[in-house]
């Protein structure tokens, strides 16, 4: 599948409060732009303040809630965006693949799921979800995630939870080296004198 985007965010996993490792996803953002761009600013807190709940529109400290060995692992349970459909061409075919969860047509939001490692292709999936990005590093997160035990509604019996999570910008090199910088919104730092206001943390890796 030939599906590279230009965006990557990320997830800071932690299963009972122990840190457990770090997923990286690649965003079909030229595919998907608005799913895309809707994911993006659920990692970065930039889609504000729900609303009708009154809370943070942001993946950090949201919990994984359903697991489905050999198929999936779905998150994101809160209401966030307009939920259209977007570009349902590309299949559910390979391996930790990203995807939005929704209830029918046009009732996407904020949950979504990843294919685990062994996920065969599921054509049943195909033109009702849409498949947005893939996870390019941080696989073996994903497949002890899935290896948690779960009660008979598949719900994770440990509480699997993204303590961190933002999007990763690439920066040219300078005088040999690379780096990364990792955005972090803060919306709750703004000011009712500057409520729109953009407040980040960056986190240099050399």
């Amino acid at each position: 599948m030939k599906a590279g985007g230009s965006i990557r965010c990320f997830f800071d996993i932690s299963i009972d409060d122990i840190p457990a490792g770090r997923i990286i996803f690649e965003l079909f953002d030229h595919l998907c732009p608005k799913t895309c761009e809707n994911f993006r600013a659920l990692c970065t807190g930039e889609a504000g303040i729900g609303q009708v709940t009154g809370k943070p529109l942001h993946y950090e400290g949201v919990k994984f809630h359903r697991i489905i060995k050999d198929f999936m692992i779905q998150a994101g349970d809160f209401s966030a965006g307009n939920g259209t459909d977007e570009n349902l061409e590309i299949a559910h075919e390979s391996p930790f693949l990203l995807s939005m969860a929704n209830r029918g047509r046009n009732t996407n939001g904020s949950q979504f799921f990843m294919f685990d490692r062994t996920t065969q292709p599921a054509p049943h999936l195909d033109g009702k979800h849409v498949v947005f990005g893939r996870v390019v590093s941080g696989e073996e997160v994903v497949v002890a995630m899935e290896e948690l035990p779960v009660d008979n509604r598949h719900r994770p019996l440990n509480s699997v939870t993204i303590k961190r999570c933002g999007e990763l910008l690439s920066r040219p090199k300078n005088k040999g080296e690379s780096f990364i910088t990792i955005l972090h919104h803060h919306p709750m730092m703004c000011t009712p004198a500057s409520p729109s206001c953009d407040v980040y943390s960056c986190i240099t890796i050399l």
